[in-house]
């Protein structure tokens, strides 16, 4: 009996074109659908405690390590364009940071078009807070605290770390992964990188629908600029960050704009761009670049927090 196949990055490319989702419903019921793939045989931890109220709204999942701590903590903010997602959709990749040893607190933001900037934000600078407060309970070190984020999480981490700069919360580091960093950018759709004109329709067409549920349907340059929503923009106000990515992501031009942001205002960070691999590759472990990926941010982690 033959092995059963899991998909390549060139299969997922060609399911988004042929399934591209035209509504946050439909986006929302995408990943729901793909949640069970990314997510199976999740690794041992400590404790896992779900939906952990943090306020009217929104809450966390707590994932806690094996062994005595206090351990490190990692606030996760998940992907989804700001419109689908939850931890739920990013359960494994919580707990394979667990299984690292770090207390993690994944959060379930409120989403966009119901609730549209600043709440999911809002929500996030909340959740850090919160966390920073709580994680004795769990057994985690406040003093120890990092954020991270993929995708729109990204975009989230890297704008919630620069408003918390000074804060007693404020993370001592951040993962930053495939993140939207300057929204100013999204209209050169670098999504044409392949060269097919059916995939930059496409691409620009799902931009449009996240980036409208989110900022709205006119978007003044202020806004744009703001960096609750570009965070490019407050780069320097980053802690040092750890920046992942892969070539075949159309985001790619985000992290490079990022890191030479971060270089020139002088904060630590890495860069990691895994050749060929595709937006949302990290939570892909049947691609072989997924397990390097996290093996490079937990080690990260271990040098910065």
């Amino acid at each position: 009996m033959s092995e059963p196949t899991t998909p390549s990055a060139d299969v997922l490319t060609q399911m988004m074109l042929q399934y591209a989702p035209k509504s946050a419903l439909e986006m929302r019921s995408m990943l729901d659908g793909f949640a069970p793939l990314m997510n199976a045989d999740l690794p041992e931890v400590g404790a896992f405690h779900e939906a952990v109220p943090v306020r009217e709204g929104v809450s966390a999942d707590v994932v806690v390590p094996r062994g005595a701590g206090p351990h490190p903590v990692l606030v996760y903010l998940h992907g989804g364009g700001w419109v689908c997602g939850s931890p739920k959709t990013h359960r494994k990749l919580g707990y394979r940071f667990a299984e690292a040893g770090y207390l993690v607190f994944n959060v379930d933001y409120r989403l966009a078009p119901e609730h549209p900037f600043p709440t999911p934000f809002e929500d996030c600078l909340a959740a850090v807070r919160w966390a920073q407060r709580t994680a004795a309970r769990f057994g985690g070190d406040p003093a120890r605290l990092a954020i991270g984020g993929d995708s729109a999480g990204g975009n989230l981490a890297a704008a919630v770390s620069a408003a918390l700069a000074g804060d007693p919360a404020c993370p001592k580091a951040a993962l930053l992964i495939y993140g939207v960093f300057d929204f100013g950018m999204f209209g050169d759709v670098a999504l044409a990188a392949a060269g097919n004109p059916q995939a930059a329709e496409i691409g620009r067409e799902m931009v449009e629908m996240m980036v409208g549920a989110y900022l709205g349907g006119t978007r003044s340059d202020a806004l744009l600029a703001d960096p609750r929503v570009s965070p490019l923009t407050a780069a320097a106000q980053l802690p040092p960050s750890h920046v992942v990515v892969g070539s075949a992501d159309p985001l790619a031009p985000q992290a490079a704009a990022l890191v030479q942001a971060l270089a020139a205002a002088g904060v630590p960070h890495e860069c990691c761009v895994d050749a060929g691999m595709p937006h949302g590759y990290a939570q892909m472990e049947f691609l072989p670049a997924a397990r390097p990926a996290i093996d490079r941010m937990v080690a990260f982690l271990r040098k910065t927090v």
